[in-house]
């Protein structure tokens, strides 16, 4: 089995990647960045994922359709849902497409942080 390595993280804004990128080296973690769900579904790479941090809104496909589409392919990473656009609809949709954190923008990075340690012990 191959061990787990990476957070995979998926954001349409650059800057956002970046911030990400920058705060979870200093805290240990490597990363693999993606600009889409297009990007991250064609990667394929899984098993590779501690897990994956997935921004909601990402342009033509959301992050919960990409939740999806890796839960139909048994994609078992934990996923740690960003938005910027909080609402009812995208917490509930978030929750039953299984999350291990559902974070609104802007977040603490102590927060993030604990999410995602709390996803690798998952």
């Amino acid at each position: 089995m191959t061990q787990r390595e990476s957070v995979f993280v998926v954001d349409d804004d650059p800057s956002m990647r970046a911030c990400l990128d920058r705060l979870l080296r200093s805290h240990g973690f490597e990363t693999t960045l993606f600009d889409s769900a297009g990007a991250l579904l064609d990667h394929g790479q899984f098993d590779d994922a501690i897990c994956i941090i997935l921004d909601i809104n990402l342009g033509a496909k959301s992050g919960i359709d990409a939740r999806h589409r890796l839960l139909e392919q048994g994609v078992t990473a934990p996923v740690v849902y960003i938005t910027g656009n909080d609402s009812a609809a995208n917490r509930a949709a978030a929750t039953a497409s299984g999350c291990v954190a559902y974070l609104t923008k802007p977040f603490s990075a102590e927060v993030l942080i604990e999410s995602v340690t709390r996803a690798t012990a998952a």
